[in-house]
Formats: structure tokens, sequence, C-alpha cells
């Protein structure tokens, strides 16, 4: 009986041991992904007040200020929590790891321009589980964002203007 509860606990010790080591490891692999994040600039077009220099305790949880492309439409950048109504929550990793890699949304819709997809497309396999684990780690925030607009649509909030250089032409 002595013999059996040596088993149980060194059994015990061992599995403490080897989650405390896989916790460390999805600890370390979350925070390698926000450090992605930041890097990336996500917070820039995905956390409501970003723009007015007062980000709100939504981080990531979907922007307050639209884009206008130049074809007239506006886009806001989504909700990037796991919330299951209003972010990425339904989304699978493999769902996100191809938005990021390809522009093409699991509803097939093509991500806005403003979206440097090609620029994440290009992330090492390991970068790009990290950043997934990250955004899958974040608190859900229940924030549906408006739009996508046409260019027919008046979006009802502030929108920032993307317009392409004027062509010039060089005189030799």
């Amino acid at each position: 009986m002595a013999r059996d509860n040596y088993s149980l606990a060194a059994c015990a010790l061992i599995a403490a041991l080897l989650s405390s080591d896989a916790a460390h490891a999805d600890a370390s692999q979350i925070a390698r992904g926000k450090y992605l994040a930041q890097l990336g600039g996500c917070t820039d077009c995905h956390t409501p007040g970003y723009f007015s220099g007062k980000p709100d305790s939504r981080y990531l949880g979907g922007s307050d200020v639209g884009f206008k492309a130049p074809d007239g439409s506006v886009v806001v950048g989504p909700n990037l929590t796991p919330d299951l109504q209003t972010g990425l929550g339904g989304w699978t990793a493999e769902d996100i790891a191809k938005a990021l890699r390809t522009g093409i949304r699991p509803d097939g819709r093509v991500l806005s321009g403003i979206m440097p997809w090609p620029a994440y497309a290009n992330l090492t396999p390991q970068d790009m589980d990290a950043l997934i684990a990250f955004l899958k780690s974040l608190r859900p925030v229940k924030n549906k964002v408006p739009g996508p607009f046409s260019a027919s649509e008046a979006p009802g909030l502030f929108v920032m203007q993307l317009t392409p250089p004027a062509k010039t032409s060089v005189a030799r």
C-alpha cells in the first residue's frame, strides 16, 4: 500500500513538472506573439481610441475609425479578440493563418488593402503560431465594428482617407 502511494506521488510530481513546462512554453509563445503584434502595429488599426491618442480597455477589440480606400469603400479594423459573436472566436488557428498568409477570410472575403497581410505572410511557422496563440489568449471583447461600407454608403464615424500619391512625370 505504501509502495502504491509512493508511485502515485511520483506520477503526480512528474505530471506537475510536465504541465509546468508546457505552461511555461505556452506563456513564452504567447509573449512572443504579443511582441509580434506590437511590432506589427496591430493595435494601431484594431484598438478603439488608438488614433485619438486614448486607447481604451478594449485592446484589439476593433477600431472606432474607418479607412477610406481609393475606390471609395470604407473598412473598420475588426475585433481580433476571441469573442464568438464579434471577434475571431469562431475562427480556427488555420483560419487565422490563412487570412494572414493569403488575405482570404474564412467566409471568402478578401482583406482590405490597408491590412498588410503580405508582410505577415512572411512570418516563420513558429512566429505565426505564436501570434495566433497570443490572439487566442486575449480577453474576449464584445464589440461589433460597423462595415465594410461601399462607396455609396455613409459610415457615420471618423474616417481616414488613403490617398495614393499623384503621378508625376520625370523630365529627362
